[in-house]
């Protein structure tokens, strides 16, 4: 009996899991829970015990996909010292480190978050605590830390939407500058 509950109990993450491999292949139409079912090795019912539709599941991805963004910012605002410059250059030394992760996954949950408006209202009251921060991190500049964040999330997003492809040695240049201005803000 405590076998089938520790089962239970690990098939959200499983669920999630076979929905983030089916976006990685299949793009953001390809998700479907059938889809998802198939890949878990789950029946249709079975996912959605757990998933009580596709928004729901949608909701479940973005969620953790923004759960795991936050604590990897915290990993590297944990490297740097305190001060109006350690949130956006941990940002920028999360997208240096993260630039070349797999776009494919990002690319299917967000078109497929875009049918989803409690999915997108998650990246957005994301990118207000982000500004928020910002804002109370460096009241002395206003403006200068929502500058360098969308200037980051303009880099993440071109290339998780496919609009450019650039190698790290063409990028290095433009992280060094991020880099400058957000020092800058501590002067």
């Amino acid at each position: 009996m405590r076998v089938k509950r520790q089962r239970l109990a690990e098939r959200p993450e499983i669920i999630l899991e076979a929905a983030d491999a089916v976006l990685r292949k299949g793009g953001a139409r390809a998700l479907t829970i059938d889809a998802v079912a198939t890949e878990a090795g789950l029946s249709k019912g079975g996912v959605l015990h757990h998933y009580a539709s596709k928004d729901a599941l949608i909701l479940a991805l973005v969620a953790r996909k923004l759960s795991e963004l936050r604590t990897e910012i915290a990993a590297c605002e944990a490297e740097i010292p305190p001060g109006p410059a350690q949130l956006p250059m941990a940002m920028v030394a999360h997208v240096r480190s993260h630039y070349c992760d797999d776009e494919e996954s990002s690319r299917a949950l967000l078109l497929a978050s875009v049918e989803s408006p409690e999915a997108l209202n998650d990246y957005r009251a994301f990118v207000a605590d982000q500004l928020d921060r910002l804002a109370a991190m460096n009241s002395a500049c206003p403006g200068e830390g929502s500058v360098l964040f969308f200037a980051i999330l303009g880099v993440i997003m071109g290339r998780t939407l496919g609009f450019h492809q650039l190698d790290v040695d063409a990028l290095e240049p433009m992280f060094e500058a991020l880099e400058r201005m957000a020092r800058k803000s501590e002067a």
